[in-house]
């Protein structure tokens, strides 16, 4: 039983989004029930135990037969998607996210007051991030879609993983969902595992038609640069929020995780020119030495 006072919660679109999942193949759960009026839904049980519960932190392939199965559970959400039907990942909301990293991690966290010349590159640097993620296919996209909103199903023979926390589903960037899934909030893997996944992702979504663009369905390496282009995105933005969770909202554990997300920000600036200025100055407010590498290290 979900109780969820209307006052605080609107229902309306984890009701929406279920259903969508649901034709779309997915293993959600079931709204048996929903008085709109004094919100509360009665659901299906999908299991006790989270991706996240049972994953093998010390050996990356061990879970490979895991994140197969989150890959096919990924790629039924893409290929159901139609324009008009979710709100648009657009510019505006990018935009909006990105804004979280100066405004809470930067001037709360930190308690750093930008120079105009900051200033005016994380502005250019947004809006590059902004232009490279917006030229990418456009599917659904969960916008959590990581080991702690998959469930492991309670019926052992049942295939599918269970797919939780969709409610803030939108239409954008084909590259998102697998740039959360293997860019974890709160676990990292090395980059050959989070390659090996990657590819096994592309190889099927190439052949499904998700990858229609430009040259990724014959390139690999230009699909793994969108993915890191739209990951940044994705870590200077929760960094944002994780600060903001901890500092308005008193949650502690949340900020506890920043270094993984600086770790992330980093290694990927490392890598492309563009992105210079922002590694230099993400090493400037951490006291770090130049990245190396891509993995922040298992944790």
């Amino acid at each position: 039983v979900m109780d969820a006072p209307p006052d605080k919660e609107n229902c309306e679109p984890f009701v929406r989004i279920a259903a969508l999942m649901q034709d779309a193949g997915l293993l959600v759960p079931r709204i048996l029930d929903w008085d709109r009026e004094q919100g509360f839904l009665l659901l299906d049980d999908l299991g006790t135990h989270t991706m996240m519960e049972v994953i093998d932190r010390e050996r990356a392939e061990a879970n490979l037969p895991l994140y197969k199965r989150a890959i096919d559970a990924l790629l039924l959400w893409q290929q159901a998607s139609r324009p008009g039907v979710l709100p648009a990942y657009d510019e505006a909301l990018l935009q909006r996210e990105l804004a979280l990293f100066p405004d809470w991690y930067l001037a709360q966290h930190r308690a750093l007051t930008l120079s105009e010349a900051q200033r005016q590159m994380l502005d250019q640097t947004f809006a590059l991030i902004v232009q490279r993620n917006l030229a990418a296919p456009q599917v659904y996209v969960h916008r959590d879609f990581m080991p702690r909103n998959l469930m492991m199903p309670a019926d052992a023979a049942e295939p599918r993983l269970g797919v939780l926390d969709f409610q803030d589903a939108v239409y954008g960037p084909v590259t998102y969902d697998i740039a959360s899934l293997m860019r974890d909030a709160f676990l990292s893997w090395e980059e050959d595992f989070v390659l090996d996944v990657t590819i096994r992702y592309w190889e099927k979504a190439r052949k499904l038609g998700v990858l229609d663009h430009e040259d990724w369905a014959q390139d690999f390496g230009a699909f793994w640069r969108a993915v890191e282009w739209m990951g940044l995105q994705r870590h200077l933005k929760v960094a944002g929020i994780f600060a903001r969770l901890t500092l308005r909202d008193g949650k502690a554990n949340y900020l506890a995780d920043a270094p993984r997300f600086i770790g992330y920000i980093r290694a990927t600036a490392a890598r492309y020119r563009e992105l210079a200025p922002l590694l230099h100055f993400i090493d400037e407010v951490e006291g770090l030495q130049a990245a190396s590498g891509w993995a922040f290290g298992r944790t």
